[in-house]
């Protein structure tokens, strides 16, 4: 059985490609189209995969779209497990705008599932070993964020540790549940979760030390895009500022930053040490074009430029 398994329960099919101009009403003609499995879990199975972790995709599909998702983790060698459901797997576009550099990007809500379709995920959960679970992503309409409870309960009783990576009502469940490992919102989802705005740094912390000390999670992580990140729950916060590179694409690069994270602390590194890991695997998927991830070399990459020390 996988050492890590990841959670998507609303996946998406990413359709990536760019054109000179976008405008309205009239065709626009594109190019360099790429299509790859996607969603918040997919997309860390897939770096951690090329990352040489033993791990497994779980997630919910349906329809011919459905089929086509396997596909397309089949083509990337991604080791998965598809628990069916009556609606279609949705399709995500992103389209680069050559002429200013932008990036525009339309995210379908996807389809609505019943209890029994999410439900069966969960039993098979509770028959399965492993040692990290990652949730990540939005959940699909039909599926209360208090459902979220009975997959970390599964984790707890197993003990192994849980990491959660999402938004809104499901974030605010999975933190009053506690016991995570790990929690990455982005400095946006962290002022909703805490309804109000945190302007610098020393907010964010304190923001993030609030949830550490109630128990919710030993480690959060809040990224903030160009700014960097801040780890809190090691013994001091630690702020990382973000690597500079040529920007491609900023899909998939917190789920990128997951990922390496998780990496590092499954090899059992310090989190400081694995918080680097993060912001190197984030900026390499920065670098990729569209829908691609964080390619390890890169990532290697980054991580020697930047710190040169290992210590």
């Amino acid at each position: 059985m996988p050492a890590i398994i990841t959670l998507t329960f609303n996946p998406t099919i990413d359709e990536a490609c760019e054109t000179e101009t976008v405008h309205p009403t009239h065709k626009i003609r594109t190019r360099n189209a790429r299509f790859d499995p996607g969603g918040g879990g997919i997309n860390v199975a897939r770096v951690l995969t090329r990352l040489g972790d033993a791990v497994e995709a779980w997630h919910l599909a349906g329809g011919s779209t459905g089929s086509v998702l396997d596909g397309l983790l089949h083509r990337d060698g991604v080791a998965r497990r598809a628990f069916p459901i009556a609606g279609d797997t949705r399709i995500s576009h992103a389209v680069f705008e050559t002429s200013s550099g932008l990036e525009y990007r339309f995210v379908p809500e996807g389809p609505d599932v019943s209890a029994s379709e999410w439900q069966s995920c969960l039993g098979a959960l509770r028959s399965a070993a492993f040692d990290w679970l990652i949730i990540s992503g939005s959940l699909p309409r039909g599926m209360p964020s208090d459902g979220l409870a009975a997959f970390l309960d599964v984790a707890a009783a197993k003990g192994a540790r849980a990491v959660l990576d999402t938004s809104g009502p499901a974030l605010e469940q999975g933190l009053r549940h506690g016991g995570l490992e790990l929690v990455k919102p982005s400095r946006g989802e962290l002022e909703k979760l805490v309804g109000r705005t945190l302007p610098d740094a020393d907010a964010v912390m304190a923001a993030a030390q609030t949830l550490v000390d109630n128990g919710a999670a030993r480690l959060v992580a809040v990224t903030l895009g160009h700014e960097g990140a801040i780890l809190v729950g090691t013994e001091r916060p630690v702020i990382l500022p973000a690597i500079a590179v040529p920007v491609h694409s900023a899909v998939g690069a917190g789920d990128s930053f997951l990922a390496g994270m998780v990496h590092a602390l499954a090899q059992g590194l310090a989190a400081e040490i694995a918080f680097r890991h993060g912001i190197a695997a984030g900026t390499a998927a920065v670098m990729t074009p569209g829908t691609d991830l964080c390619q390890p070399a890169d990532m290697a990459a980054l991580l020697a430029a930047s710190w040169p020390d290992p210590d």
